[in-house]
């Protein structure tokens, strides 16, 4: 599971930059950015409380 949330994460960023380079679809891009960080940053927590 946790590879998979890196993995979209990875996807996500390179999304976010294909979208700040053209300039098109780039808030879609960013919200997607923000839930793979939110979702990276659980799963890190949810690590190390287990």
């Amino acid at each position: 599971m946790n590879n998979l949330l890196y993995l979209i994460a990875v996807i996500c960023v390179i999304g976010w930059l294909f979208g700040f380079i053209n300039g098109s679809a780039g808030s879609l891009i960013h919200i997607l950015l923000v839930i793979a960080v939110i979702a990276v940053l659980l799963g890190v927590i949810r690590k190390a409380k287990g």
